[in-house]
């Protein structure tokens, strides 16, 4: 069995431990490093946060997908060189004029095209040249080699489905909304991480000031157990007020251990969010923002910019736009294909390159071709079932959107009576922490004078820490209720004058 240490020496341990612990809090309530405002923790977390830093990059994504959509309407060039030689075996016939041996004919092929679409029609233009090269080992051959040169111009223009400008900048206007909802969703991070650093902020800012009244505490409750000691070493008190009192003790160094735990993992979780950090670095002073200017806020006002301002309701907008689109390009698809088809072209033939590239605008010969291709698919049930897919996906964001305009209000109602009803709740706070810093004095008058018990002082004194704690909370839930509400109305980054770069 494992020998288990002397009662004595596990006193001595717990003792040295719950010093070193309470010597840690008074350093994490007092830190050495330089006063860290609330502004430079947002300008940090900004500019080198995890989220903020992924989102940034989906804004990039979708400025690419912008940018390979534009490129649809770019030209497209076309080069090729073809070689193709055929030897027969033997001649099995004296009429092609090959002689013993079987036809040989060795061409060669060079080809030029370029291919446009066209953005205002929807259609699709080609202009191709070649040069061709035929060598044959016949004997009636007139021009061996022969040389030829042709110039064609076709198109293909869509006369139902897939016509019109609208229909060819579809793809393009979509992902110009898309690059738009993407610049919105990384101004919704922001307005996010700023709320979050807020929140840590005053976490930490609360936790420190809390360890401050923990050890306070700690302080009142040793000070009355030294004088019940002393007290029963003169006969006035007895073994029970010297126990009640170092229960005290132990029950604020416990407050002291607990509220330094909570100091590390607030500091742990402000570090966190500012990004790649060194959590062994400490975080300077923290306090309370000054909230002199603070007023009774206005849900008109607060209502106006959050429509103007909240990403996410510009988001829907955009959407909505992006489905207007899809749904125009669906209704215009349900018609049959009807495609006007044409070409032009000119050819020349000559004993060399030179003769043949010469001969093309004087002695030429030309071709011509025009046509309609008509495609129906039966009863065109797929393309029908997609606009009506189409359209209900564009009512259903519409209803979204009519959804998120309520929630709005009731967000923004909320968020305004929060802050209205903590301005209040912060000057009763005040109050009932000055009434519990007189009653405590007044027990403890009492108690020096023989009328009070050491357990009505520590009832006195616990109340004392009561009342300074809620209102230390009545201070975080009015900061708190404040970034909630700048955050519906999109007005945090301007507050802390954060620059965004739309791309």
């Amino acid at each position: 069995m494992p020998r288990l240490l002397p009662r004595s020496l596990l006193s001595v341990l717990s003792f040295f431990a719950v010093a070193a612990l309470i010597a840690r809090g008074e350093d994490a309530a007092k830190p050495a490093a330089p006063a860290l405002s609330l502004e430079a923790v947002i300008a940090r977390a900004v500019g080198r946060n995890f989220d903020i830093k992924i989102q940034d990059y989906s804004v990039a994504t979708a400025v690419e997908a912008l940018n390979v959509s534009k490129a649809g309407f770019e030209p497209t060039f076309t080069a090729s060189s073809t070689r193709q030689v055929s030897q027969a075996a033997s001649s099995i016939n004296t009429l092609d004029g090959s002689g013993k041996v079987g036809p040989r004919t060795d061409n060669t092929l060079n080809t030029l095209s370029v291919n446009q679409l066209i953005p205002q029609t929807g259609a699709n233009v080609t202009l191709s040249t070649n040069l061709n090269r035929t060598a044959t080992n016949s004997s009636f051959s007139t021009l061996n080699p022969a040389f030829a040169n042709q110039v064609t111009l076709s198109a293909s223009q869509p006369l139902l489905k897939g016509a019109g400008s609208r229909v060819a900048h579809a793809n393009v206007d979509t992902n110009r909304l898309g690059v738009d909802i993407a610049n919105l969703s990384f101004r919704s991070r922001v307005l996010q991480v700023v709320h979050d650093t807020e929140a840590a902020y005053y976490s930490l800012v609360f936790a420190r000031e809390d360890l401050i009244v923990k050890q306070h505490s700690l302080e009142l409750a040793q000070k009355l157990y030294d004088e019940n000691l002393t007290k029963k070493n003169t006969g006035v008190a007895t073994d029970l007020d010297v126990l009640t009192a170092e229960v005290g003790v132990e029950n604020a160094r416990r407050g002291v251990i607990q509220s330094t735990q909570s100091v590390h993992n607030s500091e742990d979780s402000l570090l966190n969010l500012i990004g790649p950090a060194d959590f062994n670095a400490p975080i300077g002073n923290v306090t309370f923002p000054s909230l002199a200017d603070t007023g009774i806020p206005s849900f008109g006002i607060s209502y106006k910019l959050a429509l103007d301002n909240s990403p996410d309701y510009k988001t829907s907008l955009a959407t909505i736009k992006q489905l207007d689109i899809a749904l125009a390009v669906a209704r215009q698809n349900r018609l049959p294909s009807l495609n006007l088809n044409g070409s032009l072209g000119y050819n020349a033939s000559d004993a060399s390159y030179g003769d043949v590239l010469a001969s093309l605008p004087n002695n030429h010969g030309n071709n011509w071709t025009l046509g309609l291709t008509l495609t129906v698919p039966w009863g065109l049930h797929a393309d029908r079932a997609r606009y009506r897919s189409a359209q209900a996906s564009l009512d259903q964001q519409k209803v979204r959107l009519d959804q998120f305009e309520q929630t709005l209000v009731v967000n923004v109602r909320s968020a305004v009576r929060a802050v209205e009803v903590n301005i209040a709740v912060v000057g009763i706070a005040a109050k009932a922490t000055e009434l519990s810093v007189k009653n405590y004095e007044l027990v403890k008058a009492r108690f020096d004078a023989g009328l009070a018990t050491s357990r009505e002082v520590l009832q006195a004194q616990d109340d004392l820490e009561a009342n300074h704690e809620s209102e230390l909370q009545a201070q975080i839930t009015l900061r708190n209720a404040l970034s909630n509400l700048h955050q519906l109305e999109g007005s945090s980054i301007e507050r802390y004058n954060i620059k965004l770069t739309q791309q």
